[in-house]
C-alpha cells in the first residue's frame, strides 16, 4: 500500500525549496550564491530573510529521509541491479548530462553575468559553453550526492544481507528516536570548520555528503519501519511544539549570521531544531496528510520535475528585475514567487513531452499516459 504522507511530505518540501530561494537569491547575510540583497546588514535588517533560518536547516535533511525510505520500499520490490539502473537514470542522468542540455543556461547567469563583463575574454567558445554548464549545477547537487549514497547503500545492504540490523532499529522507541539526533549533530561536524581558498573545501561543505549519509542512512534503516513511523504519529503535537520552541530561540539568537556556515550548522541548537523538525514533519504528515487526490496525485509526479528546473527562473528573473528595473523590493519577491511557483510546472510539462530531452534533463525514459 502506498504511503500518501510520504508522497505528500516530499512534495511540499520541494514548494518549500522554491519558496527558499526567492529570499536566497536576494539575501544580505553573506550566504553564498545569488545577487546580494538591498543594502548591507546590519544596516539594513531585511526580516524577510528569516525565512532562510526557517527552512534551511531541516528541509534538505529530511529529503534525504525521505529518499532513505522510499528506497528501502522500492529495494522490496525491485532487485538491487534493477533499482540502481533506475536510480542512474533518473538521478545521474539529469545530474551530468542535463547540465549540458539545459543547466548551461543557469551556469551563464552564475559566470558572465554574476561576474559583470570580461570574465570570459579571450576564452573559447566551446569552452565558455563547458564552464557554463559546470557552473550550473545548482540544485541539481541534491540528486548527485543522493546517487552516490544510493551507491553507498547498495555497499551497506551486502553487510546487512539478512536484514538483522534493520530489524532491531525497528525496535526503536520514541525516546531513541530523538537522540538518534546526537548523529545528526555528528554528521554536522564533518563540515570542514575553516574551509581554505581556491580548494575543494568550499565545494565538500556545499554537497556535505557525510552528513546527508546520515539522514539518509537512517530512513532506509529506522523510518521506514511502520512501527516508528506510528510512534512519530502519536507524537506529533509535542514534536512540533518542541521544534517551533528550538525554532524561534535559534532565529531569536542568532539572526544576522551566515546561517549556512559550518559552525553554525554545527552548532548545537541549530542541530537540535533541526533534527525535531525532520521528526515533527514526518508526524505531522503521517498523522494529517495520509491520504491523496487530483492534485496531490499530479504534484506527486511533478514535483521532480519542477525541483529539476525551479533554478533557472530565480536566476535568469530574479537577476533581471534587481539589475533592469527599479521596482520595489516587494514587488520583486511577489513576482519572483509567482513566477517560480508556475513556470517550472510549464517547463516541466514542455520538456517531459519531447523525446530524448526528457532523457537528458529529467531522467525519463518516456512520458506516462496515465
Amino acid at each position: 500500500m502506498r504511503k500518501h504522507w510520504i508522497d505528500n511530505l516530499r512534495w511540499v518540501t520541494v514548494l518549500l525549496v522554491l519558496f527558499y530561494h526567492v529570499f536566497y537569491f536576494y539575501n544580505n547575510k553573506g550566504v553564498f550564491g545569488g545577487i546580494g540583497g538591498f543594502g548591507e546588514y546590519p544596516q539594513c535588517k531585511q526580516y524577510q530573510d528569516v525565512i532562510m533560518y526557517i527552512l534551511y536547516p531541516w528541509f534538505m535533511p529530511l529529503m534525504f529521509l525521505l529518499a532513505g525510505i522510499s528506497a528501502r520500499y522500492a529495494l522490496e520490490k525491485q532487485s538491487a541491479g534493477e533499482w540502481f539502473r533506475a536510480r542512474t537514470r533518473k538521478l545521474l542522468v539529469p545530474g551530468t548530462i542535463g547540465l549540458l542540455v539545459f543547466h548551461w543556461m543557469v551556469g551563464y547567469f552564475n559566470t558572465v553575468v554574476a561576474s559583470r563583463q570580461g570574465v570570459f575574454d579571450g576564452v573559447p567558445a566551446i569552452a565558455k559553453y563547458f564552464i557554463m554548464a559546470f557552473s550550473g549545477t545548482g540544485p541539481l547537487w541534491f540528486i548527485q550526492v543522493l546517487w552516490l549514497l544510493c551507491l553507498v547503500l547498495l555497499l551497506v545492504r551486502v553487510i546487512d544481507r539478512k536484514d538483522r540490523f534493520w530489524n532491531w532499529c525497528g525496535k526503536a522507541n520514541l525516546v531513541a528516536v530523538i537522540l538518534l539526533g546526537v548523529l545528526f549533530w555528528a554528521g554536522e561536524q564533518t563540515l570542514i570548520k575553516n574551509p581554505r581558498p581556491e580548494s575543494l573545501d568550499g565545494l565538500l561543505n556545499l554537497y556535505k555528503p557525510l552528513f546527508y549519509l546520515v539522514p539518509f542512512l537512517m530512513g532506509y534503516f529506522v523510518f521506514s519501519h511502520d512501527e516508528v513511523q506510528e510512534k512519530l504519529e502519536k507524537a506529533w503535537v509535542p514534536l512540533l511544539a518542541c521544534a517551533v520552541v528550538a525554532g524561534t530561540v535559534l532565529i531569536v539568537t542568532t539572526f544576522g549570521q551566515d546561517n549556512t556556515s559550518p559552525q553554525y550548522l554545527g552548532s548545537p541548537l541549530n542541530c537540535l531544531y533541526g533534527w525535531l523538525m525532520c521528526l515533527a514533519m514526518m508526524a505531522w504528515f503521517k498523522a494529517r496528510f495520509d491520504r491523496t487526490g487530483a492534485f496531490a496525485g499530479y504534484m506527486t509526479r511533478s514535483s521532480y520535475g519542477v525541483y529539476i528546473l525551479h533554478y533557472l527562473v530565480i536566476a535568469a528573473l530574479g537577476y533581471m528585475m534587481k539589475q533592469y528595473t527599479s521596482l520595489a523590493p516587494w514587488m520583486m519577491y511577489a513576482i519572483l514567487f509567482v513566477a517560480v511557483m508556475t513556470i517550472p510546472f510549464a517547463l516541466n510539462e514542455i520538456i517531459k513531452r519531447i523525446p530524448f530531452i526528457r532523457w537528458c534533463v529529467l531522467g525519463i525514459k518516456k512520458e506516462k499516459t496515465a
